[in-house]
């Protein structure tokens, strides 16, 4: 059969699981990033009925750890035959989500029929970065980050350049103190159903995200600005606090799927990662969002859900001002703000989210087939998005 006349290949995500996040030095700070994904991936199993041996490939997300493959350790942990390769993906905050759609890809081309694929972090656990130095007579030198960009580009730290976005656009602390607020409120009230989605790696586990609280404007404008200036500055509570914690997802082929008997899932419409400037990473995702959609024919207004990373609140709403996004249909279980940022988790915490926020639409009203975006910036100047369909596979 000649490749233009193959069958299109359908990848669907039949469960999805995550740790709580707590915040870096919190109550997950005893695990290594591969200790938290493990069980993850052992649920993701024992969700879908089905055997270690069932999985073709495991791929996680990872931006902190200075090698060692942490996704091979985390497989191996979970108790999956060490015949399964498994891989770790690094493009910083993009790498969960990347992670999911490299699954996915491997499913639409017949590499694979059944895949792991998700991320995992600890900041708390995170090697210690140090430079060689150049002569025996030098000593090492340490680093917080690694360059995201070389000479000529620019590489800005990432808050000095959320918070020019936020002098430019006019983005006035009141207003991401109003957003930060909106994160944790969505997040507190959607407490117990996101509850039913976690995973505890050991019993000092806690069963809720650890930084969600009641905030009020009053409180998050008390807090000492970071970066910017005194009108459009960033602070402690409008920027995604450091955390640990994993997700994952389980990813079969339709087919697959179906013939296990089918059953509610999410659909992988399409996905697709780009470059952009790496002095202003945080626009990126506006352009993969606006390809995405315009490629698969949706119009904004037909989303039903969209889990927006929120690194930064004013890089948030950037975002839903440039792509008009309804504010009521973005990130409805709260965002990042409210739970913290585990970096190559992250993007895999989005369609977590998402599987859940899709799936909570019951009203008789609304079609069997619901839309989602998620959507998520990188250092560096790159940006993800992806397009998922709530359906039920019918089974063989």
């Amino acid at each position: 059969m000649s490749p233009d006349k193959r069958p299109v290949r359908r990848a669907v995500i039949v469960a999805a699981r995550r740790t709580a996040v707590c915040p870096r030095g919190g109550a997950l700070a005893h695990l290594q990033a591969d200790e938290l994904a493990a069980p993850v991936l052992r649920q993701l199993l024992a969700d879908a009925d089905l055997a270690p041996d069932a999985i073709d490939q495991v791929l996680l997300g990872n931006a902190l750890y200075g090698g060692g493959n942490p996704a091979r350790l985390a497989a191996l942990r979970a108790g999956l035959p060490a015949s399964v390769p498994a891989m770790t993906i690094d493009t910083q905050c993009c790498s969960g989500l990347d992670a999911i759609l490299q699954g996915a890809r491997m499913i639409e081309s017949g590499a694979a029929e059944c895949v792991l694929a998700g991320g995992a972090e600890s900041f708390s656990r995170a090697p210690i970065r140090m430079h060689r130095p150049e002569t025996a007579e030098g000593r090492p030198v340490a680093y917080d980050r690694p360059s995201f960009a070389p000479p000529p580009f620019a590489d800005p730290d990432l808050t000095e350049a959320a918070a020019c976005l936020a002098d430019r656009r006019g983005v006035t602390q009141e207003a991401q103190a109003d957003f930060a607020v909106t994160s944790h409120r969505k997040a507190d009230a959607a407490m117990p159903a996101i509850g039913k989605r976690l995973v505890r790696p050991d019993a000092a586990a806690p069963e809720r995200d650890g930084f969600t609280r009641p905030l009020t404007r009053k409180t998050v404008l008390r807090a000492p600005v970071l970066a910017g200036d005194a009108d459009t500055g960033l602070n402690a509570a409008t920027i995604a606090c450091e955390a640990d914690g994993a997700a994952a997802v389980l990813i079969l082929s339709a087919a697959a799927w179906a013939k296990r008997g089918g059953g509610p899932c999410l659909n992988i419409r399409q996905g697709v990662s780009i470059g952009g400037d790496p002095a202003d990473p945080a626009l990126v995702p506006i352009k993969a969002a606006r390809n995405l959609l315009h490629d698969q024919g949706v119009p904004v207004g037909q989303l039903s859900a969209v889990e927006l990373m929120e690194a930064y609140a004013v890089q948030a709403q950037v975002t839903m001002a440039e792509l008009e996004l309804d504010p009521a249909r973005v990130n409805r279980l709260g965002g990042a703000l409210a739970r913290g940022h585990p970096i190559g988790a992250s993007g895999a915490i989005l369609v977590v989210q998402l599987f859940q926020a899709l799936g909570s639409q019951e009203s008789a009203a609304e079609s069997d087939e619901r839309l989602g975006l998620a959507l998520i910036a990188a250092a560096g100047g790159l940006g993800t998005a992806m397009l998922f369909e709530r359906t039920v596979s019918k089974g063989g």
